[in-house]
């Protein structure tokens, strides 16, 4: 699992002309998931919460300029227009086919089996994203900014790197690879923290999660090494 992105909307905001950043850039903006908690859709399951920012547009917008000399020394001097954007970053679904497998007839140089990677979003993701565009279209035309425009450009698994699953949580072992302390079932001193334990990716930025739960398993390894039980 990843989380599915960029799909969102932007827009222009007018004024402020004689403001200028402090520091390296504004704070951002947020707004956790409000789909699917109350009032159930029937396009899409879970949710998504939002990320935004807003921006004046600096010398960059001048890297396509067809002006040189003088003219472009001057037009780089000038700060562009303010802009604001809301992008959403989606929970994908555990499906079984998305998977990472062993490829035993593929060797990499040092003779270890490659892998194979199958994963992709599905229809669940997809229509979740038109949601993102909308909603953000949405806001930004209640708060009062003009010229908005949605986007979707559905990422693709591992671009927002928040790679999860593979190793999942859970309490039987037939079905699952660790247990509640994120200690494999088969191999009881060893020990997966990272994505790899989640069972679902959630709508939020997963890295506290793994810090937490890393430090919950060590406190959990550390007694039970104690009574040598590992």
């Amino acid at each position: 699992m990843d989380h599915h992105k960029q799909a969102g909307a932007y827009a222009d905001v007018e004024g402020f002309e004689d403001q200028y950043y402090y520091g390296r850039r504004p704070n951002g903006l947020y707004i956790p998931r409000f789909r699917n908690l109350q009032n159930e859709r029937t396009d899409y399951i879970r949710g998504f919460g939002m990320m935004g920012s807003a921006n004046r547009a600096g010398w960059r917008v001048q890297i396509t300029s067809d002006k040189i000399g003088r003219e472009l020394k001057q037009n780089v001097q000038q700060p562009g227009h303010w802009g604001i954007s809301f992008q959403g970053y989606g929970e994908c679904l555990p499906y079984s086919d998305n998977r990472v497998t062993l490829n035993k007839d593929k060797k990499d140089k040092y003779g270890r089996n490659t892998i194979n990677i199958d994963c992709e979003f599905k229809e669940n993701e997809k229509a979740m994203q038109k949601d993102m565009a909308a909603s953000a279209a949405e806001m930004l035309d209640t708060a009062g900014f003009k010229n908005i425009k949605a986007t979707i450009n559905t990422s693709f698994p591992g671009n927002a790197n928040h790679e999860m699953g593979t190793a999942r949580m859970g309490r039987d072992r037939k079905t699952s690879v660790l247990n509640g302390f994120n200690q494999m079932h088969d191999v009881k001193n060893v020990f997966i923290t990272d994505g790899s334990f989640m069972t679902s990716s959630s709508a939020v930025n997963p890295s506290l999660t793994y810090m937490a739960m890393t430090a919950r398993a060590c406190s959990y390894a550390v007694e039970e090494l104690k009574k040598r039980n590992i």
